[in-house]
């Protein structure tokens, strides 16, 4: 199908900037989201002992964004803002909720033998999805990973939320082994052929923490990110003569730490003899902790380059835009070391700054964009941005219509270096988890409230120009813009739908 089309983009759609392009062919995208990534994990962003050779190129052949923001800093909300443009005041999915009202479900045999104890809680019918949207566009649609935006029998699955294929976990929780005893194809269950090891199984009683042997039940038969990823490598070459969109939520690297041997090797090599992680702080044990949560990133780029190889074989590779970013900033838990690694350089990597916090260290990630002879090569952007503007870009990208009640503002202007790129006022957050937060980005302000449900409404404020790591409080001395982020708090919040989003402290 080949045909020409010309966007005159900005007219009678949301905030839209003014781009003419001509286009043969509706471009195949590919968006790639990590799990708990933290912005500097990637060699292009400044990790100095994780490698990732394969992302480092598509930075080199495409555009590094530096002031790039997650919907919010856990997982499944973050993903709602993706997949609606919508940012946290106005978003469905506001926190992770776990619907524990269904019964126990952390257990993880029960989960196994009853659908409705696994999912979170679901987007509502009918939500206008990048999924859908791209649907309407004629677009083949498929959702790999991790889902965690609805329970297997309700109407938030994928296959209900614009995605014609769908492959991974339903459940978050689920993602807390790589070697599941079940994953979800469409609307099926597959059994797979892994005995149950329920998170947060610890060694056996006696067992020699530095014998490698003593951790063979954490290293199974069938690992999801090996079955994930041929499926979206079979989701390609199924669907190479249409458009086609392929949302790949890897759960890699958050934890467990699991990874193929011979990467655990590489880095053990690399990073010498080291002290293991007991269990402790949940998920598994392991003798390496920190050469497996390397070879967790380095084989995830690993697939990146598969990926990427696919398209060339296949003749796709100059006509697919692909995206790569993360859900939120680097965990704590685990036996994770944000600080050994500097994950989240040049922002503050600890428990209370990374993961779970709306400072920079929980909610700027990486971004970097490849689209050859669209985006010119080795690019940077300091353009402020965050996961609600990425459905309007690929609308935008695709010809498909954009939502009035979206939040974000396409930056197809900036990657393709054509056109007015409209910018946000600023970027608005809220989490009602972790004591209850609220932040907003304006220009190098950055205001942050704390402990919402405390009563505390007091915000801190910051200038990232002069204070990346957010340690010095100014706002005793700007009376003049706390007034203003007081205005636009009130402004953005809405009222959740869900009870347990709302925070009373906020007239909810």
């Amino acid at each position: 199908m080949s045909y020409i089309v010309l966007l005159i983009l900005g007219a009678g759609l949301t905030n839209c900037g003014q781009v003419e392009k001509e286009v043969t062919t509706k471009p195949n995208i590919i968006y790639i989201l990590a799990d708990d990534l933290g912005y500097s994990e990637v060699g292009c962003y400044g990790q100095e002992k994780i490698e990732t050779p394969n992302l480092d190129a598509m930075a080199t052949n495409g555009m590094m964004f530096t002031e790039h923001y997650a919907g919010a800093p856990v997982c499944a909300p973050s993903r709602c803002v993706l997949l609606t443009g919508q940012h946290l005041g106005h978003a469905q999915i506001r926190g992770n909720d776990e619907w524990a009202s269904r019964g126990d479900v952390w257990d993880f045999e029960a989960m196994a033998k009853d659908p409705n104890l696994e999912g979170q809680r679901p987007l509502k019918a009918g939500t206008p999805t990048i999924g859908r949207l791209l649907q309407n566009a004629g677009y083949k649609t498929g959702v790999v990973g991790k889902w965690g935006l609805g329970a297997p029998l309700t109407e938030g699955i994928p296959n209900k939320q614009g995605f014609d294929f769908f492959f991974g976990y339903n459940c978050q929780r689920q993602a807390h082994t790589f070697f599941p005893v079940h994953l979800w194809k469409d609307t099926t269950k597959v059994l797979l052929n892994n005995k149950m090891v329920p998170p947060r199984t610890r060694l056996p009683e006696g067992a020699d923490l530095y014998d490698p042997e003593s951790y063979k039940d954490f290293w199974l038969n069938e690992y999801s990110p090996d079955l994930m990823q041929k499926e979206v490598i079979n989701f390609i070459k199924e669907n190479k003569d249409a458009p086609f969109f392929m949302y790949y939520a890897t759960p890699i690297p958050h934890n467990p730490l699991q990874a193929p041997k011979r990467w655990i090797d590489y880095y053990v090599d690399k990073f010498g003899d080291e002290e293991p992680y007991d269990g402790s702080k949940g998920y598994f044990p392991h003798r390496y902790p920190h050469a497996c949560y390397a070879a967790m990133v380095s084989y995830m780029d690993e697939q990146i380059g598969e990926i990427v190889a696919t398209l060339k074989e296949l003749g796709l590779y100059e006509n697919t835009i692909i995206m790569f970013s993360s859900d939120n900033g680097p965990t704590y838990t685990g036996g994770a070391d944000s600080p050994w690694f500097d994950s989240a350089k040049p922002f503050k990597s600890e428990h209370g700054w990374g993961k779970g916090s709306v400072n920079e260290g929980g909610i700027r990630v990486p971004m970097i964009v490849q689209w050859p002879e669209k985006i010119q090569a080795g690019t940077e952007t300091d353009l402020i941005s965050a996961f609600y503007d990425v459905l309007p870009t690929l609308c935008e990208v695709s010809g498909a219509e954009i939502p009035e009640n979206v939040d974000g503002i396409s930056f197809l202007p900036t990657l393709v270096n054509s056109g007015e790129q409209k910018t946000h006022e600023y970027l608005y957050w809220e989490f009602p988890e972790s004591g209850g937060q609220q932040a907003i980005r304006m220009g190098s302000w950055k205001g942050i409230r704390k402990n919402i449900r405390q009563d505390s409404l007091r915000i801190q404020l910051y200038d990232l120009s002069t204070d990346i790591q957010e340690l010095y409080d100014v706002s005793p001395e700007h009376p003049e813009i706390i007034q203003e982020m007081e205005a636009i708090f009130k402004r953005e919040h809405t009222t959740a739908e869900i009870e347990k989003f709302r925070m009373k402290q906020l007239g909810d």
